[in-house]
């Protein structure tokens, strides 16, 4: 059973499944490493930190939901997941938009991740600067990212082509970090409610 102390079972076992998934035979490895660098990294700081910061379940559950969009992106490269170039094809798009529907989980999964860190450990409370603040810091982690990938760009060359996943848009920077800004709306916009309820369920604010 799940408690505050403890990140949810059904979560943690989910994403060790897809991440062991994800490892097997994948596309390209580098860009494997690097596209789930991400989970690598933040899985063992939730697991040690849970005891003093425990979240609630709907942030669990959207990180949990980022980590799969992000394994799946590493195992098959994000300009190669087989049901989006189906769909490029079917549809007659220009491009594999699987990289697109990811820089909206950008911004809409580590919103609500925000939001709490910034509700339980700064005096913000619900309400206009709150909403602000959260938007600001998911456009600037989508900036930050993009640095990223420019930076290992330079540093490896054309072993980043699959990493950037331009496939060919002059703008793909400004579109990734657009997307990214408007999945943090959406998910404020759709998701704040509930996540106050949680919190206060869970002690941790009062109205």
């Amino acid at each position: 059973m799940w408690t505050h102390r403890a990140p949810p079972p059904l979560f943690l076992g989910l994403t060790l499944l897809v991440l062991a998934w994800s490892g097997i035979g994948p596309k390209d490895r580098f860009t494997w490493f690097l596209e789930v660098a991400p989970v690598l990294i933040g899985l063992p700081v939730l697991l040690a930190t849970h005891g003093r910061f425990p979240f609630t379940q709907l942030a669990y559950c959207l990180l949990t939901l980022h980590g799969v969009i992000l394994m799946i992106g590493g195992h098959y490269t994000y300009a190669e997941m087989p049901l989006f170039n189906w769909l490029r094809d079917g549809l007659e798009l220009s491009r594999n938009h699987y990289d697109r529907v990811g820089h909206v989980a950008q911004g809409f999964f580590p919103a609500i991740v925000a939001r709490e860190v910034l509700l339980r450990a700064s005096p913000l409370r619900p309400g206009k600067w709150l909403f602000f603040m959260v938007t600001c810091f998911c456009l600037a982690l989508s900036a930050f990212y993009e640095m990223i990938e420019w930076w290992v760009a330079v540093a490896s060359g054309d072993e980043a082509v699959a990493f950037l996943a331009t496939q060919g848009d002059v703008w793909d920077t400004q579109w990734d970090m657009f997307l990214a800004l408007t999945g943090a709306i959406l998910s404020l916009a759709l998701l704040s409610k509930p996540h106050d309820r949680q919190l206060i369920r869970m002690g941790y604010l009062h109205v």
